[in-house]
């Protein structure tokens, strides 16, 4: 199954943070060639410090290390496809229409996934009884909140319009039924072999045991009077003495060959409803944060809105009520917006004068491509703005404390960094560049530049 949030026709799959989650929680499997990093655009510590990120994340994230990961990747994994941007929209809608069920099965979700990891197995255990053993285990766990998902489906689904939790309670119903259950707990059943295991095996060359296969018991269909009381099938026997180590032994060695495959196949079933677990997990996870973000905002009495995507070519660029949200989460209290008419503009300057808010207007810029592009909503009464290939900044900063390298030579690696990476349809936010030089100076290198 797929969760089928984040895109219409794929999983929102940063296999690193998954790994890297997955890493946290069973240390003994660890990779120290794990980075999150690797699904991070290259200018991410630049967007994080000029545009207050940090600010924003902790707020989406509450505390919750998971979340602030997930909504960073999603945050600066920027969307240029409009159809699925007005996805994600549809679907955070259906989030803020039903909050406390989205945090319902978010829980459901987390509850399952840190049970499994309490109940700890292994592909790479070493004996295929004991695999066998510990997945059915987590199976049954699993099982049980497959159903607390189902039922959560079949009662709210009425209340969710969007294509994506639709389709996702639509599949839970129709691959999830109660016939689907009643034969899973059936083979989980007997896959704890309380009769025994019954095993079959070929004799191959020198008496060496060869073909060996699980066989389904013969189903005994007497009343269980005549099960007690009737006579017992015939069978040979044979019984270890009870210091037989070595016979005990190889009894146990011929009972894993026969379980080996079963053991695969078990355990892969574990691992494909953890997988589903996962990744529901981190695609709701992201509307989480949403859900966090827009209710501490509305608390503060900031407007939100969902902003209407536009091609990159059409250079839209239009807002009122636009403000900086990372500077109201930090003074705890509504700030003043802005209003803006930039469409068909290529360039516009901002002028004004020291602590007239100059910064705060770009940052709000930037963050509101960040939060258009990632399918969020944004700080404002209305935007309407085209999606951006690419987000950069160049903000002043301070002096370097190594004096490695002087201010001016400093602003112009920065900026020769960024030139190396603008295509066409990006969004270069600068802010006091070259402030370091004088006037004439860095007015030249500011023209040759634009």
């Amino acid at each position: 199954m797929k969760a089928f949030l984040m895109y219409r026709d794929r999983d929102f799959d940063p296999q690193q943070l998954l790994a890297r989650r997955e890493r946290e929680l069973r240390p003994r499997n660890p990779d120290p060639a794990l980075s999150l990093q690797q699904f991070l655009p290259w200018n991410e510590e630049a967007l994080s410090q000029d545009l207050g990120l940090d600010v924003l994340l902790n707020t989406m994230a509450l505390g919750d290390t998971f979340l602030f990961e997930v909504a960073k990747v999603a945050l600066l994994s920027g969307l240029t496809d409009l159809e699925t941007i007005i996805y994600r929209q549809h679907v955070f809608s259906d989030c803020v229409k039903n909050p406390q069920i989205v945090r319902d099965i978010y829980q459901l979700v987390a509850e399952a996934i840190e049970r499994e990891r309490k109940n700890y197995w292994s592909f790479w255990d070493r004996y295929p009884a004991a695999i066998v053993s510990g997945a059915v285990g987590v199976l049954e766990m699993f099982v049980g909140m497959l159903k607390r998902l189902r039922g959560i489906a079949d009662q709210h689904r009425d209340d969710f319009q969007s294509e994506g939790f639709s389709r996702l309670f639509a599949t839970l119903r129709e691959e999830l039924s109660d016939e689907y259950f009643a034969l899973i707990e059936k083979q989980l059943k007997q896959l704890k072999f309380r009769a025994g295991v019954l095993i079959s095996v070929e004799l191959g060359k020198g008496n060496k045991g060869k073909n060996y296969a699980l066989r389904k018991p013969h189903e005994d269909n007497r009343s269980w009077i005549a099960r007690l009381l009737g006579p017992k099938p015939p069978s040979y026997t044979f019984q270890l003495a009870p210091r037989d180590e070595a016979g005990a032994q190889a009894l146990a060695a011929l009972k894993d060959r026969g379980l080996n495959f079963v053991a695969n196949a078990v355990a892969q079933s574990a691992a494909h409803i953890h997988s589903f677990f996962q990744m529901l997990r981190t695609e709701l996870a992201f509307y989480i944060g949403c859900l966090n973000l827009n209710a501490q905002l509305g608390q503060m009495g900031e407007p939100t809105c969902l902003p209407f995507p536009a091609r990159a070519g059409e250079r839209k660029l239009s807002f009122s009520g636009l403000y900086d949200v990372s500077l109201a989460l930090s003074m705890g209290q509504r700030v003043v917006g802005n209003d803006l008419r930039a469409d068909h503009k290529d360039l516009v300057i901002i002028t004004g004068a020291n602590t007239g808010g100059k910064s705060t207007f770009l940052r709000s810029i930037g963050l509101a491509h960040l939060m258009m592009q990632a399918g969020m909503f944004v700080a404002a009464e209305s935007l309407q703005g085209s999606v951006s290939s690419g987000i950069f900044t160049h903000f002043k900063r301070e002096e370097d404390a190594t004096m490695e390298k002087g201010k001016l030579d400093e602003e112009l690696s920065r900026m020769s960094a960024i030139a190396r990476e603008l295509a066409p349809n990006c969004v270069l936010l600068c802010n006091e560049s070259f402030a370091s030089t004088n006037e004439r100076e860095g007015s030249e290198i500011a023209r040759q530049i634009v």
